[in-house]
């Protein structure tokens, strides 16, 4: 039986989280969501209400009053959140210290870098379609800006980055020719060679043998890398085949042409409703 320690009380009104529009009826289900969510989080959710929401719904009147002080104080996203965990003490030290970095972090970033930040977020959880279109808009908003001077713009290596992780996104839905351009374009902005490398690799995964040889010698640049590619290539594919996975693979395939095919078939049913469930969820929105 597993037994959980909570503090205060379990709230009859759940509070929403601005910014993540998320339920929470405890104390506790909020430190989660705030320490998962880190990256994802803003000034939005230093208010009076949720302190209010502490103090009424959770009945932890001290905590309410720390979270207030800090509040008319004006004080950091840092503090507000981590005061929260550690009064709690639902997560520990380095879990807290972890979330207290990311949280500095995007204090120090313009609307624009915290927004990507939001969107890189979703490509580490592989909510890639959702990805794709943040990171569009982003960029309809950077041209927006540069055009009308209303806002002054990071770096031009935060546009490259932000096509560079749009190339990312693509490759995670397997749309190589895509991904080759946003690369391309991410390495025409400021240069960096892991663009150019990122460009060719996506070329080397969307063209076949024959179109990939032709591209390859096309170019008047990175000749050298498209043959260090080959081996990182040939590095994997020895990799993959020193899995135990493989060797199950294979041992499948010897089994379709024996008396146990239907053994095959129908463990291929199970592999695929699985592969067509984490594609789903991938591109969910």
């Amino acid at each position: 039986m597993r037994i959980t320690i909570s503090i205060g009380k379990y709230a009859t009104i759940p509070y929403i989280v601005p910014g993540l529009d998320a339920p929470v009826y405890c104390v506790e289900e909020l430190c989660y969501l705030l320490g998962e969510n880190a990256v994802l989080i803003d000034q939005s959710i230093m208010t009076r209400s949720l302190a209010q929401w502490v103090e009424s719904e959770c009945e932890l009147p001290e905590l309410a009053d720390q979270m207030y002080a800090i509040i008319q104080r004006q004080g950091s996203l840092s503090t507000f959140v981590c005061l929260i965990m550690e009064y709690t003490g639902l997560q520990d030290t380095y879990y807290i210290d972890t979330v207290r970095k990311v949280l500095k972090k995007g204090a120090g970033l313009s609307a624009i870098e915290r927004h990507k930040s939001q969107i890189d977020y979703m490509v580490s959880k592989k909510k890639y379609l959702s990805a794709i279109r943040a990171y569009h808009s982003l960029i309809e908003k950077w041209n927006y800006v540069s055009e009308n001077k209303t806002l002054i713009l990071p770096g031009i290596n935060v546009l490259s980055a932000i096509y560079h992780n749009l190339g990312v996104a693509y490759v995670g839905l397997m749309l190589y020719d895509r991904a080759a351009g946003a690369f391309k374009k991410a390495y025409s902005l400021d240069g960096d060679r892991e663009h150019y490398l990122a460009y060719i690799a996506a070329k080397r995964m969307g063209l076949n043998d024959s179109e990939y040889i032709d591209f390859a010698a096309g170019l008047t640049d990175g000749y050298e890398d498209t043959l260090r590619l080959e081996k990182t290539i040939e590095s994997i594919k020895a990799e993959w085949e020193s899995r135990a996975e493989t060797h199950q693979l294979k041992l499948r395939k010897q089994m379709r042409d024996t008396d146990e095919a239907y053994k095959y078939y129908s463990e291929n049913d199970r592999i695929l409703k699985g592969l067509k469930d984490s594609y789903r969820e991938n591109v969910s929105l």
